[in-house]
């Protein structure tokens, strides 16, 4: 069947972050960075609770399906320390901002979406969110795409994170199709499991030399590789 969409996850498949996937060993630099910006103390009591409400967070400790808001994950931490509730937003915005700022567009994304859209293939964004990241945070590091895609949505859109079928039979219904004209792609497991709970393509990005076989229909070195696929 003709593939009439194609749904991106965005990290590490449209845009590149340095960070681990697992962000527990940085919690403490990343709060020791906006403390030091904010110009707040911390003390290691409030460290270790700070790391113990991250760590329940953490879907790669801890997995779960349903989402949670940034708003839950920081309530929960501002509740057990003595930083100013007027901070609140700055202390979110610096945290999340510690982890995305050497994030950036894989040179090949612009023109693969481009072409896309000049062969009618509509395209979607499904991408789970760290912590509950807040859209206007996980959105703005693929601000310069934003117009060549269709749906830009994440777990906060969808309340649901991969691989719940849930995001791609969303995004099926939203754009009129049926699940099997959508494909999926994405460099994890779970993204391969989530296009084929949805019964889509399921295509892996790898971008290493390491052979990476998650039962995919399709393995592309970089997103120019998609062309081929949808001639």
């Amino acid at each position: 069947m003709k593939i009439k969409a194609i749904v991106f996850d965005i990290g590490q498949t449209l845009a590149y972050y340095p960070f681990p996937l697992n962000w527990s060993k940085l919690y403490r630099p990343a709060f020791e960075n906006l403390a030091n910006k904010l110009g707040i103390c911390i003390s290691e009591e409030e460290y270790r609770h700070i790391e113990t409400v991250l760590t329940k967070y953490n879907t790669k400790i801890n997995p779960r399906e349903a989402e949670v808001s940034s708003d839950t994950v920081f309530a929960e931490i501002m509740e057990g320390t003595d930083m100013p509730v007027s901070l609140a937003a700055e202390i979110k915005r610096e945290f999340y901002s510690y982890f995305r700022n050497e994030s950036r567009v894989y040179p090949e994304a612009e023109a693969a979406l481009i072409a896309l859209k000049e062969r009618g293939i509509f395209t979607a964004t499904l991408s789970d969110v760290a912590y509950g990241m807040d859209n206007s945070f996980a959105l703005e590091d693929i601000a310069g795409l934003l117009r060549y895609i269709d749906l830009p949505y994440t777990s906060n859109d969808i309340g649901f994170r991969k691989p719940s079928e849930k995001g791609l039979l969303r995004i099926a219904a939203d754009l009129g199709l049926i699940p099997s004209e959508l494909a999926f792609v994405g460099d994890e497991r779970k993204d391969i499991k989530c296009a084929h709970n949805a019964g889509a393509v399921g295509i892996l990005v790898n971008r290493t030399s390491e052979i990476r076989d998650y039962g995919q229909e399709h393995t592309i070195n970089d997103l120019s590789g998609l062309l081929e696929l949808v001639g």
